[in-house]
C-alpha cells in the first residue's frame, strides 16, 4: 500500500506534484505575457492615432505669420492680442457659399472686418500697403479645389470692391497664403485673402470678382465670376 501511495505509473508522487506544478505556472505566465503584448500593441496603436489626428489638426488651419490669429473671434467687440499686435473684430458672417467655375469648386467660409493695430516689429511689412499705424481690414475664409483631370490657374479674389465704391485687387492682399496662381489636378488650397480699406463706416456688402478659369497652357476654360457677399 506504501508503494502504491508514494508512485504513479512509475514516478514518484513527489516528482510528478512537482512537474505538474510547474507546467501550471508556465502557462499562467504564457498567459500574463500574452496579456501584456496586446495591452503594448494596443498602447501603441493609440499612440499611432492619436499623432495621426494632431496631424490632421495642423493641417487644418496655419497662423497667419504677419497678422493676429482671429480663428476665435467670433463676437463682435471682442478683441484678442498676442505678439503681432492687437485685433478688434467690427463684423462677421458666416457665408458657406460654394461657387462652381471651370473645374474649380470654391467655398467662401466666412467674412469678417477687422480692426488691427500691429506690433512695432510688424510696421516695416505693412508699409508697403498703408502708411497708418492702426487700420482696418475685411478678410474672407476661402478653400479652393481642383475637381477638373488638368491642372488649371485661378485667382479667387482678383478684385474686391465694398459697397461705398472702394476698389481693391490681388495684389494688395495681406494675408500672402499663396491661394492664387496654379492648382493641380485634385488638389486643395486653404486660407484667406485680406484687404486694407480707408472707409469701412456704413459697409453692409463686397463683390468679389474671381479671375478666369486657364489650363496649364494658359487657355480659358471659364470667364470670371462675380459674388456680392453680404456683410
Amino acid at each position: 500500500m506504501r508503494r502504491v501511495f508514494y508512485y504513479a505509473r512509475g514516478i514518484p508522487m513527489k516528482r510528478y506534484l512537482f512537474f505538474l506544478i510547474l507546467l501550471l505556472v508556465l502557462s499562467g505566465c504564457s498567459s500574463v505575457y500574452t496579456t501584456e503584448d496586446k495591452a503594448t500593441e494596443n498602447q501603441v496603436k493609440t499612440i499611432d492615432q492619436t499623432e495621426k489626428k494632431l496631424n490632421i489638426q495642423e493641417d487644418v488651419y496655419v497662423p497667419n505669420p504677419q497678422i493676429t490669429d482671429d480663428i476665435n473671434l467670433m463676437t463682435v467687440g471682442e478683441t484678442v492680442t498676442d505678439a503681432k499686435g492687437e485685433l478688434t473684430l467690427k463684423s462677421y458672417k458666416l457665408l458657406n457659399k460654394t461657387v462652381n467655375i471651370g473645374g474649380v469648386e470654391m467655398v467662401l467660409k466666412d467674412a469678417k472686418l477687422l480692426h488691427f493695430v500691429p506690433d512695432y516689429s510688424m510696421i516695416d511689412f505693412f508699409h508697403s500697403y498703408t502708411h497708418e499705424e492702426e487700420f482696418d481690414f475685411i478678410k474672407v475664409g476661402i478653400e479652393v479645389k481642383n475637381t477638373s483631370d488638368k491642372d488649371i490657374k485661378f485667382t479667387p479674389v482678383a478684385f474686391v470692391k465694398t459697397n461705398k465704391g472702394e476698389l481693391k485687387t490681388w495684389e494688395e492682399d495681406i494675408f500672402l497664403e499663396e491661394l492664387t496662381g496654379e492648382i493641380q489636378r485634385n488638389d486643395v488650397k486653404k486660407g484667406n485673402m485680406g484687404f486694407i480699406l480707408e472707409n469701412t463706416n456704413d459697409i453692409k456688402s463686397i463683390e468679389i470678382l474671381t479671375s478666369d478659369v486657364l489650363d496649364g497652357v494658359g487657355e480659358h476654360v471659364e470667364k470670371a465670376k462675380t459674388i456680392k457677399l453680404d456683410i
